[in-house]
């Protein structure tokens, strides 16, 4: 594996049993990337977009292949390890945002920190710059329902970042949101990759933002295709 590889995804396979028989919603799956690199994942809806994205980032493990994560091959390691892995190299937006409600934006940012042990008054200031970086230095005490789709969007992106992680997961970010906060998002998202030189993998249906990342795999019923 080069030295410069912060993902590799090999030969990646995901089953479930049903009542007629096993159901492949992913195929031999396979792509390697560089640190600072981006990937757009692209399939219409069923084609294995999310499930490849929750392998790579260790919320589920596959059926067979491995992935390996800033030369930690994650396939066979239990939740525990795969939680370390995740905390220590990986940042992840979803669509539908997964802000902790009852925590303020600062709080919502602080986590994880905090599951690192890592608080405390230093933790404060990063995170309250973080979040004056995606235009919330002012909200940082507010909650979530007190938010906008696009403000939560940036909390969310705060809160990924907190960590420096080698490889941001974004499935679907710019999703739920209008144009105009949609583009305030993307570039949000493009800058501080290239600012941090952070691997990004995005699930997405937008063409245009497909478009920005430096490589493209497009699924179709869980393999890979041509464009």
């Amino acid at each position: 594996m080069s030295v410069q590889s912060i993902l590799k995804v090999q030969r990646l396979t995901k089953s479930y049993p049903t009542a007629s028989g096993q159901l492949t919603v992913l195929q031999d799956v396979s792509f390697d990337l560089e640190g600072g690199q981006s990937l757009a994942i692209l399939g219409p809806s069923g084609s294995g977009k999310t499930t490849l994205l929750g392998l790579c980032a260790g919320l589920d493990r596959p059926t067979s292949g491995d992935v390996v994560v800033a030369g930690e091959p994650i396939g066979a390691m239990s939740e525990d390890e795969r939680a370390r892995v995740r905390n220590e190299h990986v940042g992840f937006v979803f669509q539908n945002f997964q802000l902790v409600p009852t925590l303020t934006a600062l709080e919502n940012v602080l986590v994880p920190l905090e599951l690192r042990g890592a608080g405390g008054a230093q933790a404060e200031r990063k995170a309250t710059e973080l979040l004056a970086r995606v235009g919330l230095g002012q909200r940082t005490d507010h909650y979530p329902v007190q938010l906008s789709g696009g403000e939560q969007q940036r909390v969310a992106l705060a809160r990924a970042f907190i960590n420096e992680p080698k490889i941001l997961f974004c499935d679907e970010p710019t999703g739920n949101l209008d144009g105009a906060t949609a583009q305030t998002v993307q570039d949000l998202i493009f800058g501080l990759n290239h600012e941090n030189g952070t691997t990004l993998v995005m699930v997405t249906h937008d063409l245009e933002l497909a478009k920005l990342c430096g490589n493209v795999l497009r699924l179709k019923n869980g393999a890979v295709v041509d464009a």
